[in-house]
């Protein structure tokens, strides 16, 4: 028999991406304190875990944070050009380590009775022995912090995605911990879990689409970076229908995670049934990382076809102002009255991005940043807000709390009135920033309609200030607790940074107008 004659082996030329460590370091260092989270819950016993937890997690944050402002200083397209690291990423990067080093203080916060928000053990049945056993037990539950460190990591890489790949990985890296932690409450355990569950289906069918989405332009760029779908577009080199297709179902995909109608009706159940720390981290950061990586789609990968795919933001823009600021006037919950609040805000902040222009960048990074921390402060607020039943959300509960905590009751006050949008508060600083780019790029109509809903949303946030100052306490008028030393720095920096830029706004809405260009256009 003649020997079996093999093919010579091909040769392969393959090219190790470069890799800037240094550009990387914050979510590196977040990586390193996720993993190293997960290694003290296996091999510490549970009683010393706590204290370990709180302490690695916060330090992380504050390290991360510092590498950022000190070594991070280069723009740089990294790792294969799947990671752009230009002043848009630094300056979401920056704003969601410090919303996480305030969210990881809400985590850490416990109330008088020693309680935290997070039930002793997830796994038990509401209601069963085992969950009265845990609970006598005095267990803390520590798993929280290195899936809140996951979380983190997928925000931070979800604003440096250049290509659809990593967008689509940082999307499900900082979403499944999100399902976890909504379902972990240590009240109200059934509300809780429905609440996950709610929100793990609807983001699974957004991720879906997402996906969809990615593979369409694919097919019609050949690449998934970013900058060469924006190249194929200018050509002309593929199908029409794909490219619209894949773009629509891409932005679904990203309108879900900022709440803007018709893909917000998981917002009231979650921010309602999810323990309060978790409800203000997300209500704060998932909607800065996911506004910046929308932004980075629509101004990178998409702007040439903009007259095919604005006239529908536009739509979704003007229902989401619309529907989340009447629905919010009906609601008897003060969660999810913030939550409509926040779909409203949604629709706000898409009529910056829909400028088009650089001053819309600019513009929304400040309405970001000025939301995000009065959001985080007003959640954290509700948190001190107790009956028998833990926290006391219902309005019929706030009735005279003004009147018992006068403190408590200015500073809930102070943020409602920046979420209203009042002159010399923030959010009056930012609604005119991102009004201001909407009318400069042609969409006055807009910036009517945003208007008009401003003065519908007043209506409801005045009508909390008046319950509270103008109401005689009764007996079911809730209890304000005394806030621990976490809980107190939260809201005071909440209420600096209320305070300061809407009083001083340049100090960040200087820095932010320098950043109205990605780096990989």
């Amino acid at each position: 028999m003649s020997p079996l004659l093999l093919p010579a082996a091909a040769t392969v030329d393959i090219t190790m991406p470069e890799v800037d460590w240094v550009a990387l370091s914050p979510m590196l260092v977040v990586a390193g304190a996720a993993l190293a989270s997960v290694v003290l819950e296996t091999a510490l016993p549970r009683g010393s875990r706590r204290l370990l937890q709180v302490a690695l997690t916060v330090a992380s944050l504050v390290l991360a944070l510092v590498a950022l402002v000190v070594l991070v200083r280069d723009d740089v397209v990294t790792a294969g050009g799947s990671l752009a690291i230009d002043g848009v990423t630094r300056f979401v990067q920056g704003l969601l380590l410090v919303l996480a080093i305030l969210g990881a203080l809400l985590l850490a916060d416990r109330m008088p009775d020693g309680e935290d928000a997070f039930a002793p053990q997830a796994s038990a049945v509401p209601g069963s022995p085992a969950e009265d056993a845990v609970r006598r037990a005095g267990l803390v539950q520590t798993e929280v912090y290195p899936l809140f460190l996951l979380a983190v990591l997928g925000m931070l890489v979800f604003p440096a995605a250049n290509d659809l790949l990593t967008l689509f990985v940082a999307l499900e890296v900082f979403s499944l911990p999100l399902y976890l932690l909504c379902g972990m409450a240590r009240r109200r355990r059934l509300l809780s879990q429905e609440a996950s569950l709610k929100y793990f289906l609807l983001g699974a069918f957004s991720s879906a689409f997402f996906l969809y989405g990615a593979a369409l332009l694919y097919g019609y760029a050949g690449s998934l970076q970013l900058p060469d779908v924006e190249a194929a577009v200018r050509a002309g080199a593929g199908s029409d229908v794909l490219l619209l297709a894949g773009t629509g179902l891409l932005v679904v995909g990203l309108l879900f995670k900022v709440s803007a109608v018709p893909f917000h009706s998981w917002t009231p159940d979650v921010y309602q049934g999810a323990p309060t720390p978790v409800t203000a981290f997300m209500s704060a950061a998932t909607k800065v990382a996911a506004f910046a990586a929308l932004l980075r789609v629509l101004y990178v990968a998409v702007p040439s076809s903009r007259w095919d795919w604005q006239p529908a933001l536009w739509a979704v823009a003007v229902v989401t102002m619309v529907l989340g600021s009447v629905i919010a006037v009906a609601q008897a919950d003060v969660k999810r009255m913030l939550a409509y609040s926040s779909i409203a805000h949604a629709g706000f902040i898409l009529t910056g991005v829909l400028a088009l222009e650089a001053q819309g960048v600019s513009g929304s990074l400040f309405y970001l940043a000025a939301y995000a921390l009065t959001s985080i402060g007003a959640f954290a607020a509700v948190a001190l807000v107790r009956d028998g039943a833990g926290a006391a959300t219902r309005l019929s509960s706030w009735a005279g709390v003004g009147r018992r905590s006068p403190v408590f009751a200015a500073v809930f006050a102070l943020f409602l009135l920046a979420l209203a949008g009042i002159p010399l508060t923030s959010g009056f600083t930012g609604k005119f920033a991102v009004f201001s780019a909407a009318v400069a790029g042609g969409a006055e109509f807009l910036v009517v309609v945003g208007v008009l809903a401003s003065a519908v949303a007043a209506f409801f946030y005045a009508r909390v200030i008046a319950l509270m100052y103008f109401s005689e306490p009764t007996e079911s008028t809730a209890t304000v607790a005394v806030p621990s030393v976490p809980l107190a720095v939260v809201l005071g920096v909440a209420v600096v940074a209320t305070v300061v830029l809407g009083v001083v706004p340049g100090v960040l809405l200087d820095p932010a107008q320098d950043l109205g260009v990605f780096l990989a256009r």
